[in-house]
């Protein structure tokens, strides 16, 4: 494998590479699109995070809604993977209740626990009291976005958001849930409601992934956490229209789409019909088998078990082999984590990780 060097602005490069042409012609963005790239491109889910020592040191007694308040933290987060570990994108550090934050929801993000809503949504007027967002609502992600586009060089942005149904049963719940008894309850016993919440949180979620892509992004995740937890037919019912409007509404936005959610392989064609131009797989399904799933107008993302990360080398090498091997089967492949990469990490595992996942799939000119 040709030697690999990381410049001082996190961006990734290697010996004897030619000039990309930019993030949009980076490996990355080419597999997103189903091109031709010279290798498979790797990131992680939740790679700024806990598993970081120097992540856990910036972020010391520092809240997490502030820290996705301040643009000169955001920044300083995202770089930190792509300097460490050498991968093929950064993605925003945030959080996806940001946008209900900015809406005028009363929430926090309590460590150990996650996002808490003081008031859960239970009638109309509570929907109402949910107000549309603008730039100027979260111009700090636009400035953060900014800053890294220009620090990043040619390593790709991913922009994020949480889907209409995740935020939904944050809002519903009133923080997490296992069952999402009280989200499931509203939606059966009282679709009207349930779909003017669903209406409201596209037209945010819409709206907040729109600022990121006039502020630079090179793509785009929606993180729907939580579908799994319903069948293929109240997702096509109760899901599907919200998270389409939000994916079609950005069918003009020149960046690539990826859609992902946790225990969705019975979910994957239906996903995939909301407009992604990627859909993420989690570590239950072969890439394989949910790239039949999935059609072969959409590339995949996926789909290393996190918890492999904590097995011997020789096992987290072979695991990787079978996952690129699986991925050979789709139009386009992104590597990546089934889920996000668990806070007691080993990051020199991770480093070497996007290492072996590059020198296996390196073409011709990057061996050399």
């Amino acid at each position: 494998m040709a030697a690999m060097s990381t410049e001082s602005t996190g961006t990734a490069a290697r010996d004897g590479d030619p000039a990309p042409a930019g993030p949009g012609d980076s490996p990355f963005v080419r597999a997103c699109r189903r091109q031709a790239v010279p290798h498979t491109p790797v990131w992680f889910m939740r790679q700024a995070g806990r598993s970081l020592p120097e992540y856990r040191e910036i972020r010391a007694n520092v809240g997490m809604l502030e820290s996705c308040r301040r643009p000169d933290l955001v920044t300083e987060i995202t770089l930190q993977p792509v300097r460490r570990h050498g991968v093929d994108a950064a993605i925003l550090f945030s959080d996806i209740v940001v946008p209900l934050a900015a809406a005028g929801v009363d929430l926090d993000i309590v460590p150990g626990s996650g996002p808490v809503v003081a008031e859960p949504v239970r009638a109309v007027a509570d929907v109402e009291r949910i107000r549309l967002i603008g730039r100027d609502d979260v111009s700090y992600v636009d400035e953060a976005v900014r800053m890294l586009v220009a620090e990043l060089g040619d390593t790709p942005l991913i922009g994020f958001a949480g889907a209409p149904f995740t935020l939904a049963s944050y809002l519903v719940e009133g923080g997490p849930s296992r069952t999402h008894a009280k989200t499931k309850a509203l939606m059966y016993g009282d679709p009207q409601l349930w779909h003017a919440l669903c209406d409201r949180l596209a037209e945010i979620t819409l709206e907040f992934l729109r600022v990121q892509v006039a502020a630079g992004v090179s793509a785009l995740q929606l993180f729907d956490s939580w579908a799994g937890a319903l069948s293929e037919a109240d997702y096509r019912r109760y899901v599907l229209p919200h998270s389409k409007a939000v994916l079609t509404g950005l069918a003009d936005a020149g960046v690539p789409r990826i859609h992902f959610g946790v225990g969705t392989g019975e979910l994957l064609a239906a996903m995939g019909e909301a407009g992604a131009d990627v859909v993420g797989v989690d570590w239950r399904t072969p890439l394989d088998v949910a790239t039949v799933r999935i059609g072969p107008e959409r590339a995949v993302q996926g789909n290393l078990d996190p918890a492999v990360l904590f097995a011997p080398w020789p096992v987290i090498e072979a695991e990787v082999r079978r996952v690129l091997e699986q991925g050979r089967a789709a139009p386009g492949h992104v590597f990546n984590l089934g889920h996000g990469v668990p806070p007691e990490t080993d990051p020199e595992v991770l480093t070497r990780v996007v290492a072996l996942v590059h020198e296996l799939t390196a073409g011709p000119a990057e061996r050399s």
